[in-house]
Protein backbone atom coordinates (compact mmCIF):
# COMPACT_ATOMS: atom_id res chain seq x y z
CA UNK A 1 0.00 0.00 0.00
CA UNK A 2 1.47 3.64 -0.85
CA UNK A 3 -0.02 5.98 1.24
CA UNK A 4 1.78 8.99 -0.44
CA UNK A 5 -1.08 9.35 -2.85
CA UNK A 6 -4.28 9.83 -2.49
CA UNK A 7 -6.35 7.00 -1.90
CA UNK A 8 -9.42 6.88 -4.31
CA UNK A 9 -12.99 5.27 -2.74
CA UNK A 10 -12.96 2.37 -5.09
CA UNK A 11 -8.83 1.36 -3.90
CA UNK A 12 -10.29 1.72 -0.45
CA UNK A 13 -13.30 -0.61 -1.19
CA UNK A 14 -10.73 -3.09 -3.03
CA UNK A 15 -8.22 -2.81 0.46
CA UNK A 16 -11.22 -3.38 3.02
CA UNK A 17 -12.39 -6.32 0.68
CA UNK A 18 -9.01 -7.70 0.48
CA UNK A 19 -8.73 -7.29 4.56
CA UNK A 20 -12.01 -9.22 5.13
CA UNK A 21 -11.19 -12.16 2.66
CA UNK A 22 -8.06 -12.75 3.97
CA UNK A 23 -7.45 -11.70 7.64
CA UNK A 24 -11.21 -10.84 8.92
CA UNK A 25 -12.60 -14.75 7.72
CA UNK A 26 -15.66 -13.14 6.39
CA UNK A 27 -18.40 -9.62 6.50
CA UNK A 28 -20.30 -9.14 9.62
CA UNK A 29 -23.89 -9.96 7.85
CA UNK A 30 -25.51 -6.26 6.79
CA UNK A 31 -28.27 -6.10 9.74
CA UNK A 32 -24.69 -6.30 12.48
CA UNK A 33 -22.65 -4.07 10.40
CA UNK A 34 -25.28 -1.72 10.32
CA UNK A 35 -25.32 -1.95 14.50
CA UNK A 36 -22.02 -1.55 14.04
CA UNK A 37 -22.35 1.20 12.26
CA UNK A 38 -24.30 3.26 15.16
CA UNK A 39 -21.84 2.20 17.41
CA UNK A 40 -18.90 3.98 15.85
CA UNK A 41 -21.39 7.23 14.80
CA UNK A 42 -22.05 6.85 18.28
CA UNK A 43 -18.41 6.49 19.71
CA UNK A 44 -17.49 10.08 17.15
CA UNK A 45 -20.12 11.92 18.24
CA UNK A 46 -19.38 11.05 21.79
CA UNK A 47 -15.78 12.62 21.02
CA UNK A 48 -16.92 15.32 18.95
CA UNK A 49 -19.23 16.59 21.87
CA UNK A 50 -15.99 16.40 24.34
CA UNK A 51 -13.81 17.89 22.29
CA UNK A 52 -16.16 20.83 20.55
CA UNK A 53 -19.05 20.43 23.00
CA UNK A 54 -19.85 21.01 26.45
CA UNK A 55 -18.94 17.82 27.96
CA UNK A 56 -16.24 17.05 29.63
CA UNK A 57 -14.11 14.35 29.09
CA UNK A 58 -13.95 11.09 31.31
CA UNK A 59 -10.92 9.13 32.12
CA UNK A 60 -11.64 6.68 29.37
CA UNK A 61 -11.87 9.14 26.05
CA UNK A 62 -9.14 11.12 26.88
CA UNK A 63 -6.93 8.83 24.39
CA UNK A 64 -9.42 8.75 21.85
CA UNK A 65 -8.36 10.10 18.09
CA UNK A 66 -10.63 11.81 16.08
CA UNK A 67 -9.21 10.56 12.50
CA UNK A 68 -8.94 7.12 13.76
CA UNK A 69 -12.72 7.37 14.95
CA UNK A 70 -13.47 8.79 11.58
CA UNK A 71 -11.84 5.76 9.85
CA UNK A 72 -13.96 3.74 11.82
CA UNK A 73 -17.00 5.22 10.71
CA UNK A 74 -15.68 4.45 7.29
CA UNK A 75 -14.22 1.18 7.14
CA UNK A 76 -18.12 -0.19 8.38
CA UNK A 77 -19.64 1.82 5.64
CA UNK A 78 -17.27 0.50 2.99
CA UNK A 79 -17.66 -2.63 4.24
CA UNK A 80 -21.50 -2.29 3.59
CA UNK A 81 -20.82 -0.62 0.26
CA UNK A 82 -19.15 -3.80 -0.17
CA UNK A 83 -21.20 -6.38 0.80
CA UNK A 84 -24.63 -4.49 -0.70
CA UNK A 85 -23.03 -4.33 -4.20
CA UNK A 86 -22.64 -0.40 -4.01
CA UNK A 87 -19.64 1.53 -5.92
CA UNK A 88 -19.37 4.42 -3.65
CA UNK A 89 -17.36 6.35 -6.37
CA UNK A 90 -20.67 6.37 -8.64
CA UNK A 91 -22.97 7.19 -5.61
CA UNK A 92 -20.45 10.09 -4.53
CA UNK A 93 -20.53 11.07 -7.47
CA UNK A 94 -24.26 11.21 -8.32
CA UNK A 95 -25.09 12.42 -4.81
CA UNK A 96 -22.63 15.43 -5.33
CA UNK A 97 -24.17 16.10 -8.67
CA UNK A 98 -27.77 16.15 -6.95
CA UNK A 99 -26.38 18.52 -4.13
CA UNK A 100 -24.92 20.85 -6.77
CA UNK A 101 -28.23 20.98 -8.53
CA UNK A 102 -30.72 21.01 -5.63
CA UNK A 103 -28.57 23.43 -3.38
CA UNK A 104 -27.80 25.84 -6.30
CA UNK A 105 -28.92 28.59 -4.52
CA UNK A 106 -30.24 27.21 -1.41
CA UNK A 107 -27.11 27.98 0.83
CA UNK A 108 -26.08 31.42 -0.77
CA UNK A 109 -29.64 32.27 0.00
CA UNK A 110 -29.67 31.14 3.47
CA UNK A 111 -29.91 34.66 6.11
CA UNK A 112 -28.19 32.06 9.12
CA UNK A 113 -24.94 31.57 6.93
CA UNK A 114 -25.06 34.74 6.12
CA UNK A 115 -21.76 36.45 7.87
Amino acid sequence: MNHSSPLSLEEAQAQVDLWIKTTGVRYFNELTNTAILMEEVGELARLMARTYGEQSFKESDKNRDLGDEMADVLWVLICLANQTGVDLTAAFAKNMAKKTQRDADRHLNNPKLQP
